[in-house]
């Protein structure tokens, strides 16, 4: 499989994508060269510097927008699912390129897919890509997370009139947590990381917390943006509170924009017994984590 990947990689350099849709009045762009296709404009297509990984519902979306707002970043707007969709990896490493944006060269690509975390295949598939890529992962407190996802499957099974499971019966089974419910797994963090760390050191990877990223999104972009090593650009005026929403939105040169009114919503109200049990559950895991990380969160131990 290296073999193949390194041949990909190889033809990518070669055979540069399609290159940009020109306006009318531009014609044909020129012939592409030097594995990236040259638009007139002066950008190109180019395997992503930058991957966020997750985790699903960390704040993906949130942390991928903000980092927008860096002048030296150019976002894919959807997910690509390269690596851990078989169908979209077969398609090679031309395919994946064709799905970046255009960027000018002075540029970092950034594309986002959560499901990356949680796949115990996607570190190695990566690696043989680019064994110096920067990653970045989100994570929230896990019993929030978990309920997050919850809460997402539950409205998109309401909008499809589809049959619902109520929280509890999916959290406890025979009296005890439901280790067979995915969403669970998806926030034992440190069995995640432990695959990752297989290919990666610490130091290609950054953390980001997704509880603070709510309550102070400037601070953590700070950070966000020297791990990058990128120019400070994003400032607290990039920020504002909306009280409608209840979270924070984004203000980028005299224009605001909000994430979607799906992101923020009201999770299930849970038995406090059950949930009692799912911090207790989370509580070994977590320290788990942290000495992988080298470093603590503020996740809650009990109710």
């Amino acid at each position: 499989m290296a073999a193949v990947l390194l041949g990909l990689l190889l033809f990518a350099m070669q055979s540069p994508p399609v290159p940009s849709r020109p306006t009318a009045d531009e014609g044909p762009p020129p012939p592409p060269t030097n594995g990236t296709a040259g638009h007139p404009n002066g950008t190109l297509q180019q395997l992503p510097h930058i991957i966020i990984i997750g985790v699903r519902k960390g704040g993906t979306r949130a942390l991928i927008e903000m980092l927008s707002l860096h002048s030296s970043v150019a976002a894919a707007q959807n997910e690509v699912h390269f690596f851990d969709w078989e169908t979209h990896f077969q398609r090679g490493l031309p395919w994946y390129l064709s799905q970046m944006p255009y960027a000018f060269p002075d540029q970092r690509t950034v594309e986002k897919t959560p499901a990356y975390f949680t796949s115990s295949k996607v570190p190695k598939r990566i690696h043989q890509v680019n064994p110096d890529i920067k990653l970045l992962l989100i994570l929230r407190d896990p019993t929030e997370r978990v309920l997050s996802d919850y809460t997402q499957v539950f409205y998109n099974r309401l909008q499809k009139h589809k049959h619902y499971q109520p929280i509890e019966s999916l959290l406890v089974k025979d009296g005890a947590i439901n280790l067979g419910y995915k969403a669970l797994n998806r926030s034992l963090y440190y069995l995640h990381m432990q695959n990752w760390l297989q290919y990666f050191p610490l130091e290609n990877l950054h953390v980001v917390d997704g509880d603070e990223l709510i309550r102070d999104p400037f601070l953590e972009m700070k950070k966000v943006e020297r791990f990058l090593e990128l120019e400070p650009q994003i400032n607290a005026s990039n920020f504002y509170f909306n009280k409608t929403k209840g979270f924070y939105c984004l203000r980028d040169h005299g224009r605001e924009r909000c994430l979607h009114d799906t992101k923020g919503r009201a999770h299930p109200r849970v038995a406090p017994a059950i949930l009692q049990k799912l911090y207790q559950f989370f509580q070994e895991p977590n320290k788990k984590f942290f000495e992988l990380v080298g470093r603590t969160f503020n996740w809650k131990m009990n109710g």
